[in-house]
């Protein structure tokens, strides 16, 4: 594994949305139910990379994964705290991508004066509380059949981490 972690370009859209397409169709990950156009993405992608840190992580030149961060909530004494959000191509999972990709996320987070990073994860998915756990992050909250995906009730795990 050469993992290269790098910010996102345009030319990453069409890679994001296969990546991204994959968990709104076959996971309770995301709770969007309908996939996206490239064109969505790479309105994202704009839109986001703006303001806050978009990256993406690639392997013998294929992108592998990708992570960002974006707002927590719209107030303005809010502006210090993020959102952040990671993805792994499904034939990437549990090959050690996603620690080094989150990890570059989060030293960007704090290099640009950011003081809380938010995860929100979708349950079930013990990989990613694994992941924040091991990264510092504390849960801080659960939230009960807050989404409906796939006929069935999903709950919502926060986790924070102060950087």
């Amino acid at each position: 594994m050469s993992v290269q972690i790098r910010d996102v370009r345009d030319d990453d859209a069409q890679a994001i949305c296969d990546i991204y397409n994959y968990y709104i169709n076959e996971t309770i990950i995301t709770f969007e139910e309908e996939p996206l156009a490239v064109t969505e993405i790479e309105q994202r992608i704009n839109t986001i990379s703006a303001d806050y840190p978009y990256i993406v992580a690639e392997d013998a030149g294929s992108l592998v994964g990708y992570a960002y961060a974006n707002y927590w909530r719209t107030r303005s004494a809010y502006r210090h705290t993020v959102e952040t959000t990671i993805y792994l191509d499904q034939q990437a999972t549990g090959k050690g991508y996603g620690k080094p990709l989150y990890v570059a996320l989060l030293d960007r987070l704090r290099s640009e004066g950011f003081h809380v990073a938010m995860g929100v994860i979708g349950l079930p998915n013990t990989a990613s509380e694994v992941m924040h756990e091991q990264l510092g992050f504390r849960r801080a909250g659960h939230f009960k059949e807050v989404g409906k995906k796939f006929g069935k009730w999903a709950d919502v795990a926060y986790w924070e981490l102060q950087l």
